[in-house]
């Protein structure tokens, strides 16, 4: 029969918690989920705005308006070889450079993203430019320097879904910026973390 340690035993003493090895950084479960839903929201966009230039490649003729809404709005088979109002017309290898860039951009800002409205932002941004990217690339009159097809008419410009896209998402990254949240989801002057800690408070704590 063997008797207790008593020195053993005293030497123990209360554990305590573990540290929660999650950084303040770190983001909340439901925002890493972000850059899934912006691949998504691209995949989404780029298909579109492939099966509209294919339905009216196979459907309009070239230059032939017709119309939808008066004057106001219309459909008109258009290739663009320059940037948005047919500016740039001469530099279609800028073009195609200058859309790789921001493809790029976007793709590693997805790494950092932690806010829903940048999630949307991004993934209409990145869809619209991939979609106007591969007319660049693959369309006549050759690599990098293939013309956007367009068949939408605004009455003063004609563009597609890719530029509808390209456009909203300005417009959402300025309404961001206007309310001062960052890519990451803080606002102006948020330390970085608040959001976590706020995720992890029990309510009425």
């Amino acid at each position: 029969m063997s008797t207790p340690d008593h020195g053993a035993a005293s030497s123990e003493r209360p554990t305590t918690p573990a540290p929660d090895v999650e950084t303040a950084d770190a983001p909340a479960p439901a925002r890493r989920r972000l850059p899934a839903w912006v691949f998504l929201l691209a995949a989404v966009v780029l298909l579109t705005d492939q099966l509209t230039k294919w339905w009216a490649l196979s459907t309009l003729e070239t230059g032939e308006r017709v119309a939808l809404v008066g004057d106001l709005l219309g459909l008109r088979l258009v290739f663009n070889p320059g940037a948005a109002f047919s500016i740039a017309t001469g530099m279609t290898w800028a073009l195609t450079i200058v859309v790789v860039v921001v493809v790029v951009v976007i793709l590693r800002a997805v790494r950092r993203i932690g806010s829903r409205g940048w999630a949307v932002a991004l993934g209409l941004l990145l869809g619209g430019a991939l979609g106007n990217l591969g007319d660049r690339l693959f369309r006549d009159p050759g690599f990098g320097r293939g013309e956007v097809v367009d068949m939408i008419d605004y009455g003063v410009f004609v563009g597609n879904v890719a530029d509808i896209a390209i456009v909203t998402a300005a417009a959402l990254v300025a309404l961001l910026g206007v309310r001062g949240i960052g890519l990451d989801g803080r606002r102006d002057g948020e330390e970085p973390g608040d959001h976590d800690r706020a995720d992890r408070t029990p309510e009425g704590a």
